[in-house]
C-alpha cells in the first residue's frame, strides 16, 4: 500500500470514527457488565423490650398523635410503633386507648404521630407560636394505608438528625 493510500485508509477510519460508524457489533450485557441488583433494605430487628405505655393526646380524622414518656429510649419507640403493625393486623386498637372505628374509617389513610412526653405533642395542632420550634419533633411515625393500598402499614424513627430509621418493609405482604 502506498503511503498516499495508507493515508486515505487511516483518514477514512478517523472519519467513520466520529461519525459513529461501528465495524462490530455492540457488545452484549454479561455478568461483567450487567448492572447490579440494588441493595436490599436491612431493617432492624424488633425489639424485645416491652413498650411503654402511652396516651391518645390529640385526634382528627386521619391523624392521631401519642405521647409516652419523656425520658422513652428508641428501643421503647419501636415497640409501641411495633405495637400499633400488631393492632392493625389484628384489628385490636380498642384495648390501646385507639377508637378503633377511626382507625377503620380512614380515608384513605392515618397517621399515628409518638412524641416523647407532651412538651412539643400539640405542634401539629397549635395555631400560634410552635412550643418547640419551627422543625417536627416527633420520635416516631406510624401509617397505615395509602391511597393505592388501604392496609399498607409503614412506621419510622425520626431522629434528631433530620434522619430516619424505616422499621420494616412497608409493601411486603402481610
Amino acid at each position: 500500500m502506498t503511503p498516499f493510500r495508507a493515508n486515505h485508509v487511516i483518514a477514512l477510519a478517523v472519519l467513520a470514527t466520529m461519525l459513529g460508524c461501528k465495524s462490530a457489533p455492540a457488545p452484549t450485557a454479561t455478568a461483567s457488565t450487567a448492572a447490579a441488583p440494588a441493595p436490599t433494605a436491612v431493617y432492624p430487628p424488633r425489639p424485645t423490650t416491652a413498650p411503654p405505655a402511652f396516651k391518645v393526646f390529640h385526634t382528627t380524622d386521619n391523624s392521631i398523635t401519642l405521647v409516652t414518656d419523656a425520658n422513652a429510649t428508641d428501643d421503647q419507640i419501636a415497640a409501641i410503633l411495633w405495637q400499633l403493625h400488631d393492632a392493625a393486623h389484628n384489628h385490636t386498637f380498642g384495648p390501646l386507648h385507639i377508637p378503633q372505628q377511626l382507625v377503620d374509617k380512614r380515608d384513605p389513610m392515618v397517621w399515628f404521630h409518638l412524641y416523647r412526653g407532651a412538651k412539643c405533642a400539640d405542634e401539629k395542632y397549635t395555631t400560634g407560636k410552635l412550643p418547640c420550634g419551627p422543625s417536627y419533633h416527633a420520635a416516631g411515625d406510624y401509617t397505615l394505608g395509602s391511597f393505592s393500598n388501604k392496609d399498607r402499614d409503614d412506621a419510622v424513627m425520626l431522629h434528631s438528625d433530620d434522619k430516619q430509621t424505616e422499621l420494616w418493609n412497608p409493601d411486603a405482604p402481610h
